[in-house]
């Protein structure tokens, strides 16, 4: 890695124990991919006050030559009652190794690339919308997985880019980047026009 990991906890005591965990963790990432340029770690206790299941919300991101960003959270939510801070840890740095490896798998050509994947985002809420693909399907995504922190310049008609893997209940984006704000306009006969190759 060009860069030693960065790690950010908030309400998470630090020691050097798990500071040995996150550093071993990140080494091992270089063996999907051998010019990872960065990784960033952030951990944090969102729901302090509750004392049964897990509570931590653990966030991994990887720069990749030249400029690709991938992105891991495990929610609160998604945590299985009663597991231990470095187990959920484990879990979210095999979640990166598997996205790590399709995507050098892709760039050597040994998997069928296809076109990049585009969509529009059609719903937003506080913290997670909907994206429409090209192919007309809804698809998920988390502000978490919005990179460079775009969430709140995200706008109903706004194309952005994704990576998509199966959720528990459908298709959801594990990383959304910010292409054009306003993919979808409307001309001034109050029809929505959008980009060619839109249905």
């Amino acid at each position: 890695m060009q860069t030693p990991i960065e790690i950010t906890l908030r309400d998470v005591p630090s020691s050097p124990t798990l500071q040995n965990l996150l550093r071993q963790q990140a080494k091992r990432l270089d063996r999907f991919c051998e010019n990872l340029t960065s990784c960033r770690v952030a951990i944090e206790r969102p729901h302090r006050h509750q004392q049964s299941g897990n509570s931590y919300r653990v966030r991994i991101e990887v720069t990749l030559p030249p400029r690709k960003d991938l992105v891991v959270v495990q929610d609160p939510e998604e945590n299985q009652e009663h597991t231990g801070l470095h187990a959920v840890i484990r879990r979210a740095f095999r979640t990166m190794e598997r996205q790590l490896k399709d995507s050098t798998d892709l760039r050597r050509g040994d998997v069928k690339t296809h076109a990049e994947p585009r969509a529009l985002v059609v719903r937003l809420f506080d913290d997670y919308g909907f994206l429409k693909s090209l192919d007309g399907r809804e698809i998920y995504f988390h502000r978490n997985t919005v990179l460079h922190g775009d969430f709140d310049n995200l706008e109903v008609g706004s194309e952005v880019r994704f990576e998509e893997s199966a959720g528990e209940e459908g298709p959801q984006a594990t990383t959304v980047q910010l292409v054009n704000r306003l993919g979808a306009q409307t001309s001034s006969d109050g029809t929505e026009r959008l980009p060619p190759g839109w249905k």
